[in-house]
C-alpha cells in the first residue's frame, strides 16, 4: 500500500510543475533585444555570406518586401496572423523584423506559405520553400521508363 500513495504523490508533483519553455536567443542575444538591434549590430551577428549581402546594401525589391510585411502586420487584427505577402525573393535573408509574418515564397510553380519564426533568422526564404517534388519510388510500370517491365497478374 505505501508504494501506491508514493506514486500518487509523484503524479501530483508532476501535474503541479509547469512546463518551462526554452527562451530563444540568437548568438547569445535574446529575442526582445534582437528586435531593438540596429542593422549594423545585426550585421555583426549574422554569418559571413549574409554579412556581405547586407554590406553591399539592400536593394529596392528586398526593401519593398520588408515594407509590405510591416504593412501586413499593422493591418492585422490583434491576436490574428497577418495577411500573406507573396514574393519571388528566395534569396532574401530573414531579419528579426520579419518574425511573425507569413510569406508566400515562390518555388517555380506555386507560392508556399512560410510563417517566419525566430529560429529562421539569418537563413534564406528559399530554404523553407522546396523547389522539387519529393520522389516516391512506387511500383514498376507506373512511369514511362518502366512501362516495359513485366508485372505478373495475381
Amino acid at each position: 500500500m505505501p508504494t501506491i500513495s508514493c506514486s500518487l504523490a509523484n503524479a501530483d508533483a508532476t501535474v503541479n510543475k509547469r512546463r518551462t519553455f526554452r527562451k530563444f536567443s540568437y548568438r547569445g542575444v535574446d529575442l526582445e533585444q534582437l528586435l531593438d538591434v540596429s542593422s549594423e549590430q545585426l550585421m555583426e551577428m549574422v554569418p559571413c555570406r549574409a554579412r556581405r549581402k547586407f554590406k553591399r546594401g539592400l536593394k529596392r525589391k528586398p526593401m519593398g518586401l520588408i515594407k509590405k510585411l510591416r504593412l501586413a502586420k499593422q493591418n492585422a487584427l490583434p491576436n490574428e496572423k497577418p495577411a500573406v505577402v507573396k514574393t519571388h525573393l528566395r534569396n532574401m535573408i530573414i531579419v528579426p523584423e520579419m518574425i511573425g509574418s507569413i510569406v508566400g515564397v515562390y518555388n517555380g510553380k506555386t507560392f508556399n506559405q512560410v510563417e517566419i519564426k525566430p529560429e529562421m533568422i539569418g537563413h534564406y526564404l528559399g530554404e523553407f520553400s522546396i523547389t522539387y517534388k519529393i520522389v516516391n519510388h512506387g511500383r514498376p510500370g507506373m512511369g514511362a521508363t518502366h512501362s516495359s517491365r513485366f508485372i505478373p497478374l495475381k
